[in-house]
């Protein structure tokens, strides 16, 4: 197997579908825009045609080798070799297309960020969970739904990749809602992790006392997330 496979990464292929994803990041020269998952760059030229402040950073340190003499160049790039999501970085505008084992710890990192726009590749089975409101929602379901308005943009064919993955992608952009705390999205979680259980047997679990028989499918976004801060 090789490496790319082993960690999860397709590759973007289309420069088609990279200007588009630039073109709805909305960048203007005053954005501070931030790319986690440089990959082989192909969003690069694009991101830094905006005149933008562009910070992309990629911690697979054999592919930052390789990006970093090819688009050394360039005044308002900046690339890093460090994960993501332990960088400390403000910023307004997000792209990204990450490996499909990384959605569910971007969009709680996300969570937390204040932005104005990001621009996401994402697996299409897990923008489905994103947008899920039935009986089958899961936490990550709830959290997108509080601190998110979601669009979906474009459905992206699994061709358009290197190695071709098994499924299709979907490009959305976030709109922020709320800055929700840690501590509320591992609650979120907390609760979610007893699911099928009644509110008053999960509440007892964190010694609060509560006497609604209902699960937490059968209750709203602001009901399970008012069940998360009194957890806390």
């Amino acid at each position: 197997m090789n490496k790319a496979k082993k960690l999860g990464q397709n590759f973007l292929k289309s420069k088609t579908i990279a200007k588009f994803i630039v073109d709805n990041a909305e960048i203007s020269k005053d954005d501070l825009v931030l790319e986690i998952g440089t990959g082989r760059g192909i969003l690069i030229p694009y991101l830094v045609e905006t005149g933008a402040s562009v910070i992309s950073v990629e911690k697979d340190k054999k592919l930052f080798s390789i990006i970093e003499k090819k688009f050394s160049d360039f005044d308002n790039l900046s690339l890093k070799c460090i994960d993501g999501f332990k960088i400390k970085q403000d910023f307004s505008i997000l792209v990204s297309n990450l490996p499909y084992s990384q959605s569910k710890i971007a969009i709680e990192w996300l969570l937390q960020k204040k932005f104005s726009n990001a621009i996401v590749m994402l697996q299409k089975d897990f923008v489905q969970k994103l947008g899920e409101t039935s009986k089958n929602r899961k936490a990550i379901s709830v959290l997108a739904d509080y601190g998110f308005n979601i669009e979906i943009l474009k459905h992206v064919k699994k061709y358009n990749f290197s190695p071709e993955p098994k499924v299709d992608s979907v490009i959305i952009q976030i709109r922020q809602k709320k800055v929700l705390e840690k501590e509320l999205i591992l609650n979120v979680n907390k609760l979610f992790s007893y699911r099928r259980k009644t509110v008053h047997n999960i509440l007892k679990k964190f010694g609060k006392n509560n006497k609604s028989k209902k699960r937490l499918e059968e209750l709203t976004t602001n009901e399970i997330i008012k069940l998360a801060k009194d957890i806390t």
